[in-house]
Order: structure tokens, then C-alpha cells, then sequence
């Protein structure tokens, strides 16, 4: 009786739902195939777990493969993290491949006595302007600008303190300084062009405000994102559901309102004015002033180095974010198809630099996909100094690349707002993974520069990196990226520096000096 009482209710149920199909105007696949035309939908829902985890290769899976992906678990979790049988990719016949050249001999390798596989920077930020607080980073390897509201309480709350466990900077994103930045790690607070945290009333920069932030919290640099990786020269909107009470207070902005972030700063409207408001801050507040960019057009980075060449005025930082990066949303062509990747980016703006002998000036930082070991070697061949890391600690703290970023339905609790899946990530375990996965990443790193012969990854240079194209031709990076001699290395004041600071028996202070 039950069993005939349940076949009837679902033939009434299926009844009704193809009796909706038929008359529904919606969906003509419905319409057409009612009731078994819904199995496409459901297809094509679970479509992106299907291939994940079943019909993609190791390799194969984008923005990272399976192989990245388990990598960067396992290093997180100190689980094994070596590969067995020999290589998934097909060295042989991959164009673009970056191979990294071994030395059977070195005249000085890194220290191996410090387990937490400290690697400062070769660079003191801030110290070639003279600011009152520069600084050399412990770290060459930080978190990058993630924004509370982007990501949720728990989320931010273990990036900062495995960051602050690991010895790294943290950058707060254009969403202000919220409570879940204030555990522990040092910060790099990001200016974005809503002035988010440092705005008055109408929606302008506020120095008192941005000082009065400053203050409340362990910041060490300022970065004014100019653009970024995802969504280069566009705006954005914070929709009114999403501005709760605490939101808005952080942000200072007024609660259930729609936000927009304009397109562009209103701060200052070009190079040479923009240079003024970097001097301002510095001079305000003595903390290194930096900018975040994509690369499109190049005349603006032309610009800037010819007005940075008397050494008047000038950024103490340069973050090149690529075209492939992002940790959230943006319209589909601004994540296919605006801004170049990141290597071709960086080699455009270092460049521009090393034409006019400024290099050992700046302290450039790379972002996207820089959180994988070979990526984060050619970053520094190229000339980056540090490197920032976001999707790959986002992966590091329980995000399994759903790709649902933005639509408040991220299924580990990474990025939403939603409580219930917010719920299911715990901080405390989940920041030890965190910091975890930064110092294996300095690890590797530390590793791989002893493979090549130096002491330090600020010291491989183009020369130490071939791309393949397939098994019938290599070519040095300098010679694709057209680099000339000595482009992408460190003045020999800086190389020596680098080369004493990874040994014990040699110590410089905060401002590079011996001790």
C-alpha cells in the first residue's frame, strides 16, 4: 500500500512537472522534451565537477591543473608532496614550457639550517626614496590583495594568521582594514579607487581617515591598485544585499546602498600628479608608497620612468599583476581578454626601467599564478623581487577551484558571505595550512636556487631558464622576452648584500646596513 501510494505520488509529481513544461514559453528544450529535457540542465551543472574529477587529465584542468592543485594540498597539509613514474606533462612536445638549468658546480648555496626557510628580500622597501619607515620584507613570498567581502570572516581570518606565522606581509585588497586582518600579520593596505576605508562623506580620498586606519593596525606599505589582473581598467559594484552594518563600517560607506568603485582614481588624473600623491603619503605617513597594475598600454610606463629618472619622486614598489590572474568575479572578455599575461606584462615594465638604469630602485613584485614553484623561478629570473600569492592560498585553506567565486555560493566557505558555508571553515586549522603552504613554497624556492648554483632565487637570472618549443628548439628567456645584458639581475651592491644575508654569519638591519 505505502509502496503504491509513493509510485503515485511521483507520477503525479512527474505529471505535473510535464504538464508545466509543456505550457511554459521559457525554455524550448522543455517544451519540446518535457520532464527528461531537465537532465540537460542538471548536466550541465555538475559539468564542471565531472571533468574535474573525472574526465580532465592531471594537466589538462584550468586556471590549475590536478597536479597543481594536489601540490599545493599536500604542502598545506605536510603531506607527501613528491610525484611518482616521471612527468604528466608532455615535455617533449609542450610549446612555452619553462625548463630551469641545474649547475654541477656553486660558489655559494643557501643556508639549509633554518627550517622555517626564511627568504628576505634582496631589496630594502623604501630605503633608494629615503622613507622614515622602510623596511627589508622577511619574506619573499606574501599574500596578495584579497578583500574582506570578497572573502569571508574565516577566510581572512586564516590567511592572516598563517601569514603572520610564516613571517609575511598580508595586502588587505581595496575593502579596508577589517577585524579579520588584525591577527598578527604585518599588512600592506591597498588603496583602490573607491577609497574604501580613507573616504569622506562624498566619496573622495580622506588623508585623516586613511592616517587614522593607518594607526589602528601593523601596516608596513601603502599599494594604490591602479588596476588589476581580472578585471583591468573596470570598476565595480557592491550591491546594496551584500553592504550589511559591518561592511559598511569598514568600508565607510552607507549601509543596504549600492557601492560602485569607479573605473578610475580621482585622487589624481595622470602620471605626474599621481607621482605627487605617492610623495604625500610617503611624506605623511613614512611608509614605502607602491602601485598594483595590469599591463596594457605602455605609454603610461614610459612615462613614469622618464619622470621617476632625476629620482625626485617615485613609486618604492611596482606589483604586475597578468592578465590571468583574479580571485573573484569579472565580465568574461575582461578576464579572456584584457591585459596581457604576466610574463609578457613584466618584461614590458621591467624594461622600461632597465633602459633608463632605475632597477635597483624599485622593488618589483609579481602576481598571477606566482604561487607554484617553476612559475615563481621565471618570475624572478625576470626580475621580480617578491612575489604575492592569492588563488594558490585560497587552494592552501580549502577552496577546490568550484569556481563559484561570485556567486555568494562558494561550497568551502572561502568566498562568501553566506553563514551556514561560512561555518565549515575553521580558522585555527585551517591558518596553520596556510602557513604551512608559504613556507614550503620559500622551500622549494630555496631548493630549486641551490639546484641552480646561487644562494638566493633573486639571484637566477635569465640565463638559468631556457623556453622549449616542443623537442626541436630552446631559447634562452632573455632572448624571448628581449632582454639585454644584465636585465633581470641585481646591482652588484645588492647582490653581495643578498649573498651575506643568507648566511648566519653575516647580518644587516632593517635599513640594509651591517651589524
Amino acid at each position: 500500500m505505502k509502496l503504491s501510494r509513493a509510485v503515485g505520488g511521483a507520477a503525479l509529481a512527474l505529471g505535473a512537472v510535464a504538464a508545466r513544461d509543456l505550457v511554459q514559453k521559457r525554455h524550448a528544450l522543455q517544451r519540446n522534451f518535457p520532464v527528461i529535457g531537465h537532465a540537460r540542465y542538471l548536466l550541465e551543472k555538475v559539468g564542471p565537477e565531472l571533468r574535474q574529477y573525472i574526465v580532465t587529465s592531471n594537466e589538462e584542468e584550468r586556471p590549475f591543473s590536478r597536479d597543481q592543485r594536489t601540490w599545493i594540498y599536500a604542502s598545506s597539509k605536510e603531506q607527501n608532496s613528491y610525484f611518482g613514474f616521471g612527468t604528466d606533462v608532455d615535455v617533449e612536445h609542450t610549446q612555452g614550457h619553462a625548463y630551469i638549468k641545474q649547475r654541477t658546480f656553486a660558489d655559494q648555496l643557501p643556508s639549509d639550517q633554518d627550517h622555517s626557510w626564511t627568504l628576505p628580500s634582496a631589496k630594502v622597501l623604501g630605503g633608494p626614496r629615503g622613507r622614515a619607515k622602510a623596511f627589508r620584507p622577511g619574506s619573499v613570498v606574501n599574500v596578495s590583495a584579497m578583500s574582506f567581502g570578497s572573502l569571508s570572516p574565516n577566510a581572512i581570518t586564516a590567511i592572516n594568521k598563517g601569514a603572520a606565522a610564516a613571517g609575511c606581509l598580508h595586502n588587505t585588497g581595496e575593502g579596508a582594514i577589517s577585524p579579520y586582518h588584525r591577527n598578527g600579520a604585518d599588512l600592506t593596505v591597498q588603496i583602490g579607487t573607491a577609497y574604501f576605508g580613507c573616504r569622506d562623506e562624498k566619496g573622495s580620498f580622506s588623508l585623516p581617515r586613511l592616517k587614522e586606519m593607518i594607526a589602528s593596525a601593523p601596516v608596513r606599505a601603502i599599494e594604490i591598485k591602479l588596476s588589476q589582473g581580472a578585471k583591468p581598467g573596470l570598476g565595480g559594484l557592491l550591491p546594496a544585499a551584500k553592504v550589511t552594518p559591518e561592511i559598511a563600517a569598514i568600508r565607510g560607506i552607507p549601509e543596504g546602498k549600492d557601492c560602485a568603485s569607479p573605473s578610475r582614481h580621482t585622487a589624481f588624473h595622470d602620471v605626474d600628479s599621481m607621482l605627487d600623491f605617492v610623495e604625500m603619503l610617503a611624506a605623511e605617513t613614512g611608509l614605502p608608497v607602491g602601485i598594483k597594475s595590469a599591463v596594457g598600454a605602455m605609454d603610461f610606463w614610459e612615462e613614469l620612468a622618464r619622470l621617476m629618472l632625476p629620482r625626485e619622486r617615485g613609486v618604492d614598489f611596482i606589483t604586475v599583476d597578468g592578465g590571468e590572474g583574479g580571485t573573484g568575479a569579472a565580465p568574461l572578455i575582461f578576464a579572456d581578454s584584457v591585459a596581457v599575461p604576466y610574463r609578457m606584462g613584466f618584461s614590458r615594465v621591467y624594461g622600461t626601467f632597465a633602459e633608463l638604469g632605475l632597477t635597483d630602485d624599485i622593488t618589483f613584485i609579481g602576481s598571477a599564478k606566482l604561487g607554484l614553484p617553476d612559475n615563481a623561478v621565471v618570475a624572478f629570473a625576470l626580475g621580480a623581487d617578491m612575489v604575492n600569492v592569492a588563488r594558490e592560498v585560497m587552494l592552501s585553506i580549502g577552496c577546490i577551484q568550484a569556481q563559484k567565486c561570485h556567486t555568494d555560493h562558494c561550497p568551502t566557505g572561502v568566498a562568501t558571505q553566506n553563514p551556514w558555508l561560512v561555518r565549515g571553515l575553521d580558522p585555527v586549522s585551517k591558518a596553520e595550512r596556510c602557513a604551512v603552504y608559504l613556507r614550503t613554497l620559500r622551500k622549494e624556492l630555496t631548493r630549486v636556487s641551490a639546484a641552480v648554483g646561487v644562494a638566493h632565487p633573486g639571484l637566477i637570472t635569465t640565463a638559468d631558464v631556457d623556453i622549449f618549443n616542443g623537442d626541436y628548439d630552446a631559447r634562452s628567456l632573455a632572448s624571448v622576452y628581449g632582454y639585454k645584458e644584465g636585465w633581470g639581475e641585481l646591482g652588484p651592491e645588492l647582490r653581495e648584500q643578498v649573498r651575506r644575508l643568507m648566511h648566519t654569519a653575516d647580518h644587516f638591519d632593517e635599513q640594509g646596513r651591517t651589524s
